[in-house]
């Protein structure tokens, strides 16, 4: 009797396959499987003021292009005659085994990408369906309690906006600690909104609507700065987040950053190597490197270019990449140049305008199967393979 070969095991790829079966039956993609196209697709579902605040850059958006385009200058070489019938994404990071190195980076305005106006439980659902982490901004539509609520099993990451008022700071990330998030990000470059010219040509500024401050509103502390409630006087509340957002962070406060949590504690920002080992000095367990999407500050270098100088003076210290991540083959060569994991803001966000949950699920499928299907074919079964093949730049 013929012996029966062992039935291959799922791999992300094969997402591919169920879209040309189901196509068989003339069901085609309800989101697009490409950037481009599911831009186009979302510019044209969202309303303008959101799509304003969403696709908008700093200055001339010169950073936030370079950002993207940059990954054209990186290239790595395939390795023939390599059994890659079976991949290994998997990723070791705050003692936690994950499934793929792809995380769900903070986006703000999450909150009203939907129409429903809780784009934030729909991305905390979305991770739920993929095992993709996500890193949940302090800026919300529903709190952050109830955003760790949808996760399920997939492990979620609070990124922090430290206010100026101290005991809100330890308020948010206790109550992140008691909500089950896995680390706590410190974003470092947004203390104060860079020139956004797109937002000011519409005098649009979401959190002065009142939009993504549930955060703020549910929390005792903020509440205690009140006179009013939020329910009662709205404006007076967002007169208030006003005032209290944005604290100026030095290295003289890393003791205190520190002392606020036993949880992995990540800085988000940093793109210097002298940066990067004094924050590892000083009790960071992570390194996030990033320029904010190009969103913060005009006429940088592209965060992919900054990336490995970043990660040799990190050492053994994970380093988080974020910025210009649109495919799934930027994300292989983020990790080729040394990430360890690697965010994806805009196209999930995207997502989430054209299917809710299921339409950030599918995009974060879609990246996986193409990272996946790269490594099958260029010969690297393993993240270890993708890191030790690295990338080289191409002077074209």
């Amino acid at each position: 009797m013929m012996a029966v070969p062992p039935k291959r095991p799922p791999q992300f790829g094969d997402y591919q396959n169920a879209i040309y079966f189901a196509g068989l039956n003339g069901v085609l993609p309800g989101v697009p499987v490409d950037f481009a196209t599911l831009e186009a697709r979302a510019a044209a579902a969202l309303p303008p003021a959101t799509l304003t605040y969403l696709q908008g850059g700093c200055g001339d958006e010169h950073t936030q292009r370079h950002n993207a385009d940059a990954f054209a200058h990186w290239g790595m070489t395939p390795r023939m005659m390599v059994d890659c019938s079976r991949r290994d994404l998997s990723v070791e990071l705050f003692g936690m085994t994950l499934p793929t190195p792809l995380f769900m980076s903070p986006v703000g305005i999450n909150g009203i990408c939907t129409q429903d106006g809780h784009g934030d439980l729909a991305a905390a659902r979305a991770a739920a369906i993929t095992g993709v982490p996500l890193c949940q901004s302090t800026l919300s539509n529903d709190p952050l309690e109830d955003v760790a609520a949808q996760l399920g099993e997939t492990p979620g990451f609070f990124q922090l906006y430290t206010p100026k008022n101290d005991a809100l700071t330890e308020s948010l990330v206790c109550r992140a600690e008691a909500a089950g998030y896995k680390a706590i990000v410190v974003t470092l470059d947004t203390w104060v909104t860079g020139w956004r010219p797109r937002d000011l040509n519409a005098a649009n500024f979401p959190q002065l609507r009142g939009h993504v401050l549930a955060n703020y509103f549910s929390d005792p502390v903020f509440r205690g700065l009140l006179d009013r409630t939020p329910e009662e006087d709205k404006a007076a509340a967002v007169q208030q987040w006003s005032g209290v957002f944005g604290k100026v962070l030095t290295w003289a406060d890393m003791p205190w950053l520190r002392s606020l949590t036993k949880l992995p504690l990540v800085l988000k920002g940093i793109c210097h190597p002298d940066d990067a080992r004094r924050a590892i000095d000083a009790g960071a367990d992570a390194i996030y490197c990033s320029n904010h999407g190009g969103r913060q500050a005009n006429g940088g270098i592209a965060a992919i270019d900054m990336l490995p100088a970043v990660v040799a003076a990190s050492g053994r210290t994970p380093v988080l990449f974020d910025s210009g991540i649109r495919s799934g083959t930027d994300m292989v060569k983020a990790l080729a140049l040394g990430a360890t994991a690697v965010g994806v803001g805009r196209p999930y966000a995207y997502g989430l305008a054209l299917g809710g949950a299921e339409g950030a699920a599918h995009v974060l499928k879609c990246l996986l199967a193409e990272a996946d299907l790269l490594m099958a074919v260029n010969g690297y079964p393993t993240i270890a393979d993708v890191r030790a093949a690295g990338a080289e730049r191409q002077s074209r």
